[in-house]
């Protein structure tokens, strides 16, 4: 099997930022991915100087920046008069990006409706190829994260766009959580488009519909969602949920990937020591010594 690079979500430790890349260096990983929408990394936080130092930060860590996560919330790209706006914004992430040292920058763009003739998905794509066509000028590549759609779905938006700047980051969890797409069928599915994964776990309790989830989530309300439904996924450490890891690795081995693998916790009592247990985790099974 591929040696893959580890990486760790350096805001997943709570921690500010320097504290989070020391962390991640000390538990082993070699890269580290960033949130650049606000806060210490960002565009406006950063100035020349400031990104010099970023990078001199990491460098003496030993640490590679894996990628940078530029989610803006809400609905993604899904409403057009919104979209001018994001996509500035989007592409001053990108800018900061380039400057970080990282060819990656990860978001949802929203849930992507299998009818091609929906506004949503026309507003999804006409953003995707603007954003995808500025980042693949600047060497990078506009990731979107797996979750709200199956993975096929995805596939098309992204064959439609035609871009060579726009790719998949590829969260295994988001899909064995929310839609019960296959982790590994998705891997074959997105193939070429994969330059980024989040290495995250999880299991689906119930049905549920991926539309009215990330709907709830985009505009607060998932946990009035659940008061109402019950409990419908949950994520769990590493190799405690749904994703077959052995079968995963082997596919992302098989299509070629070479790239990170960061560890993504978004809840949990003691982040540190499940990302700590994922980085051991992962190495024994496909990261080297």
């Amino acid at each position: 099997m591929a040696r893959f690079r580890i990486g760790v979500l350096a805001d997943s430790f709570r921690l500010p930022v320097a504290e989070g890349l020391r962390k991640a260096r000390e538990l082993g990983a070699d890269g580290v991915q960033v949130y650049a929408v606000g806060g210490e990394v960002s565009p406006e936080s950063l100035d020349r100087a400031g990104r010099a130092g970023f990078r001199k930060l990491c460098a003496g860590l030993g640490l590679e920046v894996s990628a940078l996560c530029g989610d803006l919330g809400g609905h993604g790209f899904e409403r057009a008069a919104e979209n001018p706006a994001k996509v500035e914004r989007s592409r001053r992430i990108v800018d900061l990006a380039v400057d970080l040292g990282t060819r990656v920058v990860t978001t949802h763009v929203g849930v992507i409706p299998e009818d091609r003739s929906a506004p949503e998905r026309r507003a999804i794509l006409a953003a995707c190829r603007e954003l995808g066509d500025y980042a693949a000028s600047r060497g990078v590549t506009f990731a979107i994260e797996t979750g709200p759609e199956p993975a096929a779905v995805l596939r098309g938006l992204l064959d439609d766009a035609g871009s060579a700047g726009v790719g998949v980051n590829l969260d295994p969890a988001n899909l064995a959580m929310v839609t019960g797409d296959d982790p590994v069928a998705a891997v074959a599915t997105l193939g070429r488009y994969v330059v980024h994964t989040h290495a995250k776990d999880g299991r689906k309790l119930q049905a549920c519909d991926a539309r009215e989830v990330y709907g709830a989530f985009a505009d607060g309300g998932f946990a009035a969602l659940e008061r109402r439904m019950g409990r419908l996924f949950e994520e769990v450490p590493l190799g405690a949920g749904s994703v077959p890891w052995d079968r995963y690795l082997a596919a992302l081995s098989g299509i070629g990937y070479r790239g990170y693998l960061t560890v993504e916790r978004e809840v949990g009592p003691d982040p540190a020591a499940d990302i700590g247990a994922a980085v051991a985790f992962l190495r024994a099974r496909a990261g080297g010594d």
